[in-house]
């Protein structure tokens, strides 16, 4: 659930509120009373860094190196290896 900021645009009481997306937003100040209480434009407390996080969570196998890492995996290696004995072995 996120967290809102709140300020009365009358007495100027703020304050940090958890609450649900689907939550109407609320209009009555608990300091003064008044209905005006309005939500406020914050900035997010945490912020996305570092190079490619995205990118290599919760993936698997070869869909692991999208940042162009081309080393194969060494599942790859081995598909490589035994094709060229098969075929080494049909010649």
């Amino acid at each position: 659930m996120p967290i809102y900021e709140y300020l009365c645009q009358d007495c100027g009481f703020g304050k940090d509120v958890l609450q649900k997306l689907s939550d109407a937003p609320l209009t009555d100040c608990p300091e003064c009373g008044k209905n005006h209480y309005r939500k406020q434009v914050s900035a997010a407390g945490f912020r996305l860094k570092g190079q490619g996080w995205y990118e290599t969570d919760f993936k698997t196998g070869a869909k692991k190196n999208l940042a162009g890492d081309t080393k194969k995996t060494s599942t790859e290696n081995n598909a490589a290896s035994s094709v060229k004995s098969v075929n080494a072995a049909n010649d």
